[in-house]
């Protein structure tokens, strides 16, 4: 039985917060991966941690995906998995990384859901003085979500000093601890020039230096952006399921329609891998007849 699971387990968390600097979120989230390859090893009868074979990986991703996960979520999984056995082979702890020839599901993989612009209009318009408290604070927020395709937990984590507004760019801490430089728009700058010049001086409260805050003076979390998000998706009359990462999205297939560099928008968004960024390639297929149309001899 794998009654010393967790002892690896910790161990791995423990090395991933002291030298790998991950965030808490991935953190916890590879945590809750690894307890559910723990849960469906010991399902399968395997002894310990040596006694586990590529097959029962592969196994746990297929009934990860049928339990109803969202493909990005196998991946990290699967990630999460890898590194596991790749720090438990290089602390001898087991003779050799089963994932070490698995790939990533992708053939499961799906397109990003976007909105179309004029849903973003509707939704960045949502909040008014009428039935909001603090309309500008939530106008801004959207504003920067999709003026700069941040994760929710990055703009969470905005300071007053990360937006260079007479520049016009905002500095993301990402993933990993890692920094960027990401433009910022015009219509994003006066949203949260409104909001600074008034509001944020009554909800600072507690000389917060973040720059979104709750009514009690507080950063706002991530969970809170994702509740605001939805509640002004309600509210412009949108019928689908939109969440912040669906204005990251929608940041990156904009720019991609308008002819932006696949690079750069890689850059804007922090991956580290353009494999990542090209997914939204496959998003525009107008774009890719007009081009076809345009460059193609016989079009």
């Amino acid at each position: 039985m794998l009654q010393v699971a967790a002892n690896p387990i910790d161990a791995f968390l423990d090395y991933l917060t002291i030298e790998c600097g991950l965030s808490v979120n991935t953190l916890q989230a590879y945590q809750r991966d690894l307890q559910r390859f723990a849960a469906h090893v010991r399902a399968k009868d395997a002894d310990d941690w040596p006694a586990v074979r590529s097959e029962q990986v592969i196994e746990f991703l297929v009934a990860e995906k049928a339990r109803g996960l969202a493909v990005p979520s196998v991946s990290r999984a699967l990630v999460a998995v890898r590194m596991f056995f790749r720090f438990m082979s290089g602390e001898g702890l087991v003779p050799r990384d089963v994932t070490e020839h698995l790939e990533s599901p992708r053939l499961w993989m799906t397109l990003p859901e976007v909105l179309d612009r004029r849903a973003v209009d509707r939704l960045l318009a949502a909040p008014c003085a009428a039935h909001d408290r603090w309309p500008l604070r939530d106008k801004a927020i959207l504003e920067m979500l999709y003026a700069t395709g941040a994760r929710a937990s990055e703009v969470a984590d905005l300071t007053v000093r990360s937006v260079n507004r007479e520049v016009g760019y905002v500095h993301c801490i990402g993933k990993g601890r890692k920094e960027r430089i990401v433009p910022v728009g015009r219509r994003a700058l006066e949203a949260l020039e409104a909001y600074l010049a008034t509001e944020r001086l009554t909800l600072d409260r507690r000389a917060d230096e973040h720059l979104f805050l709750t009514h009690t003076g507080r950063r706002m979390g991530r969970e809170t952006l994702w509740r605001l998000v939805k509640k002004y998706v309600m509210r412009a009359g949108i019928s689908r399921r939109v969440s912040p990462h669906t204005l990251r999205h929608s940041f990156a297939t904009h720019l991609l329609e308008g002819g932006a560099d696949l690079r750069a928008v890689q850059e804007m968004l922090g991956h580290v891998d353009i494999g990542t960024t090209q997914i939204y390639t496959h998003v525009d297929q107008n774009r890719l007849k007009a081009i076809h149309k345009k460059y193609h001899p016989r079009a």
